[in-house]
Parts: C-alpha cells; sequence; structure tokens
C-alpha cells in the first residue's frame, strides 16, 4: 500500500512515494519537475511507478495547475485527496480567522514542525520560517495552536520588483555581506537580512508571548541560503512538507 505525497508550489510540483502511508515510512522515489513541464510527468517521472494506494497532496497554485495535475494521475484509479486546512487536524488548531483560507503549504508544513517536536518529546513553542518563492514564518505556542503568521516576499521577487521600478537597477548575482561595497552586493545582502529579520521578529514575538523561547525550525528549496545569516540557531529541515502529509494520511485512515 504505496503513498504518493504531493507538494504543489508556485514554481514546482514535488512528489514523494513512500512505503506506506505512516510517519517514518521508508522513502521509496521522490522528484520535482517545474510546472510547466507537468505534462511530462506521467510519461517520464512517474513511468514505471506501480499504482499508489493512496495520494494526498497539498496545492497553492490554481485551479488551472490542479486540473493539468489530476490529469496526470489518471493513468492510476486512486482518487487524491487534497488538503484544505480546517479548524483542527493532526492534533495542531488553527488560529487564523478564516481557517480554510490559510494557505495549505503552511498548514500542512507546520502539521510536520509540529510533530517533529512532539516525536523527540520537544514540549516548546515552535517559528516556522519556510523559504520559497514567498517567505512565511509561522508561530506554533507549546500546546499546538498556530497563533498566527508572516507573509513576505523571497529573494527572486523582491530582487525583480527593484529591477522594475528603479533605474539602472539589475537582478543580481551578489553575495551577502555586512558592509556591501557593490550594487550586486548590496541588493543580495538587504534582501537576505529583510528576511531574516522578519523571521528573528517573530521569534521576539513568541518569546514574549510564550514565556518560553520557541525551537526554530527552517525549510523551503532556498531555506539553505538563509541559515548563514540567522543570528539564532535554526534547524533546516527538508521535505517538511511531506512529513505533514504523511501524518494527516496517517490520521485520515486511522479514523476511517
Amino acid at each position: 500500500m504505496t503513498f504518493l505525497a504531493l507538494d504543489v508550489g508556485n514554481t514546482r510540483l514535488k512528489w514523494a512515494v513512500y512505503q506506506a502511508p505512516q510517519p517514518g515510512a521508508r522513502l521509496l522515489a521522490q522528484g520535482a519537475v517545474f510546472l510547466e513541464n507537468i505534462e511530462k510527468l506521467a510519461e517520464e517521472e512517474w513511468q514505471g511507478l506501480s499504482p499508489p494506494g493512496h495520494i494526498v497532496g497539498c496545492i497553492v497554485a490554481g485551479d488551472a495547475i490542479k486540473r493539468r495535475v489530476m490529469d496526470q494521475l489518471e493513468q492510476w484509479d486512486t482518487v487524491p485527496s487534497w488538503v484544505v486546512p480546517s479548524a483542527q487536524e493532526a492534533g495542531l488548531s488553527n488560529g487564523y480567522d478564516h481557517p480554510a483560507r490559510l494557505g495549505a503549504d503552511r498548514w500542512v508544513a507546520m502539521i510536520g514542525a509540529h510533530h517533529r517536536l512532539v516525536a523527540r518529546g520537544q514540549h516548546t513553542p515552535c517559528v516556522l520560517a519556510m523559504v520559497g518563492t514567498a517567505v512565511t514564518v509561522e508561530a506554533i505556542d507549546a500546546k499546538g495552536r498556530f497563533l498566527g503568521g508572516l507573509i513576505l516576499p523571497g529573494h527572486g521577487i523582491m530582487l525583480r520588483a527593484l529591477e522594475s521600478g528603479t533605474a539602472g537597477l539589475h537582478v543580481p548575482t551578489g553575495e551577502v555581506k555586512h558592509f556591501p561595497t557593490n550594487t550586486s552586493d548590496a541588493l543580495t545582502s538587504g534582501g537576505t537580512f529583510a528576511i531574516a529579520g522578519a523571521i528573528e521578529r517573530m521569534v521576539e514575538n513568541v518569546l514574549d508571548h510564550c514565556g518560553q523561547m520557541p525551537t526554530c525550525i527552517m525549510t523551503g528549496g532556498a531555506g539553505w541560503k538563509m541559515i548563514p545569516s540567522m543570528q539564532l540557531p535554526f534547524e533546516l529541515v527538508d521535505n517538511l512538507i511531506f512529513d505533514g502529509l504523511l501524518e494527516i494520511a496517517s490520521r485520515r485512515l486511522a479514523s476511517r
């Protein structure tokens, strides 16, 4: 009874096949494609895969992208289940004003982060930073309640905004420097420190609110770029959304 996990973001579709729909299951295969290449999945990356017994995914792209993904899944009889954030799931409660309007990727990643701490016996608040096309920074208290979060532009969006709105500036290939002395380094450093500042402000907010230092986790395709610029220790976790999908799938099956 293999399990296919799908994470359809703003730029790429990431997938993973596990031996079973449960946390800690053995990873059998994984991959990623840019959204413009979705139509090649069935004939290329998924060719030869055994039909999965269960499919659960989260998607932040629009309905048009979702339909294209569904077309690729038609080669199997398994009907996919798409995560829609709710008031509570998998031990995490949702403090958003309108729970269903929370991004599915944010919700699933938080479930993955929360259960990562629970499995280690860590009963602390958590700050989860997901660094990708956009950056989200989530606050979770020690009881598993999502307190709220930030959304801000990722590196690429920031730089493209500056390029389009400021004469003479171009998207750089600079480095992060404490004291940049050229435009490329100044742009790269400015974007990096803006993101770092937002994340570290959330850590301060959680410390003030909960009276306890949060465990800090970072994920996302560009997370590795941010870690060296953080003043606080962050644990870098790959595929946290897949961890969350495994937890959700396991609990949904158990409740049937």
